[in-house]
């Protein structure tokens, strides 16, 4: 399994982005996919995640409200929208995958390491 993570750049504070997550599996819908963000001198921490096959989705609490995760299983694509920006979201970005779990619903947590496969970050910079 492959992800390839885009979409990070620099961008005012109450701004917004959104990045993508490209999958190189058969179908994204049958994993567990986590965003990741590491901040310079931080530890990585988690995002948000999307379960497999319902979608449905979590948030840590920092975002909830302004961080959204979607699925397009015909594009095997995640999404992260994120708005409202602020500094403190300055970090490198990552998307990571669990499975394959097909049929199944399948939700984890926020924690890193329950997550065999990793994609290159990409940065995102909140500033004025």
């Amino acid at each position: 399994v492959q992800l390839q993570a885009s979409g990070g750049g620099l961008v005012q504070p109450g701004g917004s982005l959104r990045l993508s997550c490209a999958v190189s599996v058969g179908t994204v819908r049958n994993y567990v996919i986590g965003w990741f963000r590491q901040a310079p001198g931080k530890e990585r921490e988690g995002v948000s995640t999307i379960s497999s096959t319902s979608g449905t989705t979590y948030y840590a609490d920092s975002v909830k409200g302004r961080f959204t995760t979607s699925r397009d299983n015909a594009k095997n694509t995640v999404y992260l929208q994120m708005n409202n920006l602020q500094p403190e979201d300055t970090a490198v970005y990552y998307c990571a995958a669990e499975g394959p779990y097909p049929g199944t619903v399948v939700a984890m947590g926020l924690g890193p390491d329950d997550y065999d496969y990793w994609g290159q970050g990409t940065e995102v910079t909140v500033s004025s």
